[in-house]
């Protein structure tokens, strides 16, 4: 039986491990903190194993909390965990990914049409560009009813300001935004900032 009733299952973002969860250890020092080595970045795969995760976590815990960065953070909203998870907190969340597929095809010079005559296109740092991935984000719109913390840094190159904002009107969310930070927070004084904004999110 677990001594502690609660638990908060970290998400990692695109190159990261689960091996980050321990990270957030000290911040939730009431919980245990669960790294997930989640396989591929398609939301269909994905999202599937962070909603089995969830479920199973949800079993043995009394509440579940998710920290989603990044792609972590985008793949949770199709997890299907809205019912389970009691709050999230997303740190640079990708929240609209046709935008940002369309930016960084169009960055590569590939249009639609070609994409979808080939169904998958080479692109920039290693990125192959997916039709599926695409209709899939575009025929099934975020439903997200958690209430959650976001924090957005100023100069993040995924998402913009308006599109973070959008999102935070339109979902039960709470936005905190760090001047002059970076999508991947790394620094001292950005982890920092990260750990400060934890602390006051959870009292």
């Amino acid at each position: 039986m677990n001594q502690k009733r609660k638990a908060v299952l970290f998400l990692h973002g695109l190159g990261g491990s689960a091996q980050e969860a321990e990270h957030y250890r000290p911040l939730f020092a009431d919980s245990d903190v669960i790294g997930l080595d989640y396989h591929g970045i398609a939301p269909w795969d994905a999202g599937r194993e962070i909603g089995e995760a969830v479920r199973s976590l949800c079993e043995r815990y009394e509440r579940v909390s998710v920290i989603g960065y990044s792609l972590g953070a985008f793949l949770s909203l199709y997890a299907g965990i809205d019912a389970q998870i009691e709050r999230a907190y997303f740190i640079s969340p990708v929240v609209d990914m046709e935008r940002l597929i369309l930016t960084l095809m169009a960055q590569d010079g590939v249009t639609e049409e070609a994409l979808k005559a080939q169904g998958t296109v080479p692109g920039s740092f290693g990125l192959v560009h997916s039709w599926d991935y695409l209709c899939y984000v575009r025929e099934h719109p975020v439903e997200w009813r958690v209430p959650t913390a976001i924090l957005y840094a100023e100069h993040d190159n995924l998402t913009s300001y308006e599109t973070i904002k959008a999102f935070v009107e339109t979902h039960n969310a709470r936005l905190t935004v760090m001047e002059n930070g970076e999508h991947w927070f790394h620094t001292e004084e950005q982890m920092r900032f990260v750990d400060d904004w934890l602390r006051r999110e959870r009292e």
